[in-house]
C-alpha cells in the first residue's frame, strides 16, 4: 500500500530549497523563514466547512479565528508520514512551550470512508497534544478545501486492506489568527527535519498574532 504520493520526498526538498528566498511579509525585515518552510502568500485565506471529530459539530474557518492554524491532509491508516508528522508536531509544540496553546493542528482525513468521527477521535488522542483536532468532510467538502490549497490525494477502496490504496501530499499549511496564509512546512516529510527551525517559525507567527 502506498501511503503518499511518489513525489512526497522529492517535492518537499525542491520546495524547501526555495524557502530561503522568501521573507515572511508582515514580520520584521531581518527575520526569514527556515530553509524547510516556504512562503504561502499566494494562497487564499483559510476557508472550509468540515466536521470536528471531537464535538461532532460542523465547523468553519471562522471557528478558529484567533488561533494560528496548521492544516494537514492525511488518514488514520497511513503507516509512515501521518504518524511521523503528528509525532513531530507534538514535539514542536513542546519546543514552543506554553504559547503552543494558541495553535490548532487540523488533521483533515482524505479517507472518510474508513475514518469515521470515532476513529478520528481515537487516532488524534494517541498523540500528546490536545490541540490536534481530527476533521472529516463529505466528498464535496473535502474536495473543495483540498483544491483550494492545491493539496493532492487519491483513494482507491478495496475489500482487501493490502490493496486499499491512498495517496496524499505531506505539506502543512500555516495560517495566522486572521486566517491569512503564512507559510508551508515541507520539512516534516524529509528524513531529518529541523524541529527547532519549524518551531521558531511558528513561534514567530504566534507572537506576531497577539492582539
Amino acid at each position: 500500500m502506498m501511503d503518499v504520493l511518489g513525489k512526497r520526498r522529492a517535492a518537499p526538498r525542491a520546495l524547501a530549497a526555495l524557502a530561503a528566498a522568501f521573507l515572511l511579509a508582515g514580520c520584521h525585515a531581518q527575520w526569514t523563514l527556515d530553509h524547510q518552510d516556504f512562503s504561502a502568500k499566494s494562497l487564499p485565506p483559510l476557508n472550509f466547512t468540515l466536521t470536528d471529530a471531537d464535538t461532532g459539530k460542523t465547523v468553519t474557518a471562522a471557528d478558529f479565528r484567533g488561533k494560528t492554524v496548521m492544516l494537514f491532509f492525511g488518514y488514520t491508516n497511513c503507516q509512515d508520514v501521518c504518524p511521523l508528522t503528528l509525532t513531530d508536531t507534538t514535539r514542536i509544540f513542546h519546543i514552543i512551550g506554553p504559547e503552543a496553546k494558541n495553535i490548532r493542528f487540523l488533521f483533515v482525513t482524505v479517507d472518510p470512508r474508513r475514518d469515521t468521527l470515532p476513529v478520528l477521535r481515537r487516532y488524534t488522542a494517541e498523540f500528546d497534544a490536545k490541540n490536534i483536532i481530527g476533521m472529516r468532510g463529505s466528498p464535496a467538502e473535502l474536495s473543495a478545501v483540498a483544491a483550494r490549497y492545491h493539496a493532492s490525494y487519491t483513494v482507491h477502496p478495496s475489500p482487501d486492506p493490502a490493496k486499499y490504496d491512498v495517496t496524499h501530499t505531506a505539506e502543512i499549511y500555516v495560517f495566522n489568527r486572521q486566517g491569512k496564509p503564512q507559510f508551508i512546512i515541507a520539512g516534516l516529510a524529509t528524513k531529518h527535519p529541523d524541529l527547532n527551525g519549524i518551531a521558531r517559525d511558528l513561534r514567530h507567527i504566534v507572537a506576531a498574532d497577539k492582539p
